[in-house]
């Protein structure tokens, strides 16, 4: 297994911190060789200025060009290592897609009408892993943390989503090529040409500082930023080489209508997390009113990508698993943070990423809560969780790192955010959110509801405080508003205290006041019609809103990376294809091959497949006629970790062979000790 983990990373891009001090020292060196060869032709025009000997500039001059030409040589070296790098990373995914397609792991949706960029589909074995690591994920997160699960519609009205914000702020920067129209997301546009210019071994040290900060504060641009830096940096269309127009939002939401009078707006929902927010008075009231809880849903989102690309790492429809983690705003410790508080974690601070070296660190998460560089327990249990089940997934630990989001690329409202990023062939990429959200989302929805999501605290012992205290007169009330009496009421009572104060101020100061209504009207209030003050009163608890800490995990991107993680070639083959599941996620657990197509052996090799199947265990009965070795190579192909061989010996003796997919070590075992050993 571990020669087997060598040959795997062998096609696989260098270790990106490796790769960042390769570069930094190769700079450097270059940088001084320039400098060098600078100082020399500096020497040889000085001594001609100064009328020296021929034999005294000739030496100079052959000095200078012998260190142009170390010079010229140690710079065709670098970009040469840096076109095989690349040429690697793009032989091994090609290998790697070419083994996923074949075997039917996932293919392009719509194929024979050419497909549709963004959308895929699963076939069996991609099916089977799919399957495997959501139910590992429900056992991971929902059973073992009694969380609750839900389920919600994909269709979702446009009130729900103009309450969290979507309607107007989900966008990522367009922009068009002024010429042919073509649609092109700025961020990846400027992200590319950075990495080129980065890869350039003869960028001087001042100028990799300021791409690397710009490529590091890239996610937080305005469009204004972001268009200087499309003008900085010289980007024209990538195929014309035609100018841009200036970056703007597009909203990434599919809008349909709910109902055939298309009356009532709707999009295909953009995450699951809403569906959950919006049942948070429910779920509470089901959990027996106690704080802290959560919910999870695994379910399809869709977001209309401007330009997906690279596979399953941006779709337009994907499958997320999320996790809304209800909790006391005052109170985010955890009653298991001692248990995790050990784990080890690969760390990208915010102040790591501005820094001069740009590189993460190790550290406990016990630590980074400690430091603060994590701002709550919650949030690190959680972190802490998240490394564990991608580890167990099969993702390499040495090729995961928590990236902290900048502070004016997280939400206003936002306590701390991080990803957990896993490096692939694509570079780094963010498979995991994790955000201490705050109360942002239950107060936006309860606003816009008029229906209060709120938890209650009971004190442990009653208290003596200012309480705002609403009366309406209800017989003045009525008289005044008749049948908008209710709505005028509710309205009242929904005001928070500052906006109640000022209200009754101004009823005070000039004799009536505006209220806004349901429906968008609004009514004039008057002296009489509602008592509005602070009165100090005796209460043995308090209504609040919780916090909410969210997980959301991206399933495909997650599998895919899996997948670059798991794949190898065997030394002695080429031809010979792997994929090192873990057998917890393997689309078949193992594969059983008469050794030749006899009856005797297929009958056992039935009842073998038949008693593994009655337990759970998935396998597949190959009784082909070719031989072991090659069918040993397709089910390598496919990930399956384990493989028994009936051959006549089994019908003499009832023993049979197990393989090993990783070591190809065998073992001889009795027909009843499969399904255990399995």
């Amino acid at each position: 297994v571990n020669q087997s983990a060598s040959i795997g990373t062998s096609l696989s891009p260098v270790d990106p911190f490796t790769r960042t001090v390769i570069m930094t020292d190769n700079a450097a060196r270059l940088q001084a060789m320039q400098d060098a060869v600078t100082d020399a032709g500096n020497d040889v025009r000085a001594l001609k200025a100064e009328k020296k000997d021929k034999a005294e500039i000739d030496a100079a001059i052959a000095k200078l060009k012998e260190l142009k030409i170390e010079l010229d040589t140690e710079v065709k070296a670098a970009m040469a290592a840096g076109d095989e790098a690349a040429a690697a990373k793009e032989q091994f995914r090609s290998k790697m897609n070419s083994a996923l397609e074949q075997r039917l792991f996932y293919i392009p949706s719509f194929k024979i009408y050419g497909g549709v960029a963004g959308l895929y589909d699963y076939g069996p074995p991609g099916c089977a892993v799919k399957s495997n690591l959501q139910a590992f994920w429900r056992q991971h997160f929902v059973l073992n943390e009694g969380m609750l699960e839900v389920e919600c519609p994909s269709v979702t009205p446009e009130v729900v989503l103009k309450a969290s914000g979507h309607v107007e702020k989900f966008t990522d920067l367009m922009v068009n090529d002024v010429v042919t129209k073509d649609c092109f997301r700025a961020d990846h546009l400027v992200e590319e040409n950075l990495e080129r210019m980065l890869a350039d071994p003869m960028i001087s040290a001042d100028k990799r500082r300021n791409l690397e900060d710009m490529l590091a504060r890239l996610e937080e641009f305005t469009p204004e930023q972001m268009g200087d830096a499309i003008t900085q940096l010289e980007i024209k269309a990538p195929e014309t080489k035609n100018d841009l127009c200036a970056p703007y939002p597009f909203n990434l939401m599919f809008p349909t209508q709910i109902g055939p009078s298309g009356a009532v707006q709707g999009y295909l929902r953009p995450e699951t997390a809403q569906g959950i927010f919006v049942n948070f008075r429910d779920l509470l009231y089901y959990n027996g009113g106690k704080l802290p809880f959560a919910a999870a849903q695994i379910g399809q989102s869709f977001r209309n990508e401007i330009a997906p690309r690279a596979g399953l790492l941006r779709v337009r429809e994907f499958t997320q698993a999320e996790i809304e983690h209800f909790v006391h705003p005052e109170q985010k410790e955890h009653a298991l943070f001692g248990e995790i508080a050990h784990v080890m974690l690969s760390l990208f601070s915010r102040d790591a990423q501005l820094g001069e070296v740009k590189k993460p660190f190790p550290m406990s998460i016990g630590e980074a809560v400690e430091k603060g560089i994590v701002a709550n327990q919650t949030l690190g249990y959680f972190i802490a969780r998240t490394q564990t089940f991608l580890e167990k997934i099969g993702v390499n630990p040495a090729r995961l790192r928590f990236r902290q989001h900048l502070q004016h690329e997280m939400a206003h409202y936002a306590e701390d955010c991080w990803d957990a990023e896993i490096e692939c062939s694509y570079g780094w990429i963010e498979c995991v959110g994790l955000a201490d959200r705050s109360a942002f989302d239950l107060k936006a929805h309860s606003d816009k509801s008029k229906v209060e999501l709120t938890a209650y605290e009971r004190y442990a012992e009653p208290k003596m405080v200012e309480t705002l205290v609403v009366e309406p007169n209800k017989k003045d009330m009525g008289k005044a508003f008749k049948k908008d009496a209710k709505a005028v009421t509710d309205a009242l009572m929904a005001l928070c205290q500052e906006d109640a104060l000022a209200l009754a101020a101004k009823v005070d100061a000039d004799g009536k006041a505006d209220l806004a209504i349901a429906g968008g009207g609004s009514v004039e209030i008057l002296p009489g019609m509602v008592k509005i003050g602070m009165e100090t009163q005796k209460v043995s608890g308090r209504n609040f809103t919780p916090s909410v800490i969210e997980p959301s995990f991206g399933i495909g991107r997650i599998m895919y990376c899996m997948f670059e993680h798991s794949f190898y070639i065997r030394p002695d083959d080429e031809q010979k294809t792997v994929f090192r599941f873990s057998p917890l996620i393997a689309p078949i657990k193992c594969t059983i091959f008469p050794l030749v197509n006899d009856k005797g052996l297929n009958d056992l090799a039935g009842t073998i497949s038949r008693t593994l199947a009655t337990e759970g265990i998935s396998s597949k009965l190959d009784t082909t006629a070719v031989s072991v070795g090659k069918r040993y190579a397709r089910t390598d192909e496919l990930g399956v970790p384990f493989a028994v061989t009936v051959d006549h010996r089994s019908l003499e003796d009832g023993t049979v062979t197990i393989r090993e997919r990783d070591s190809c070590d065998q073992v001889r075992v009795a027909v009843d000790d499969v399904l255990t050993l399995i």
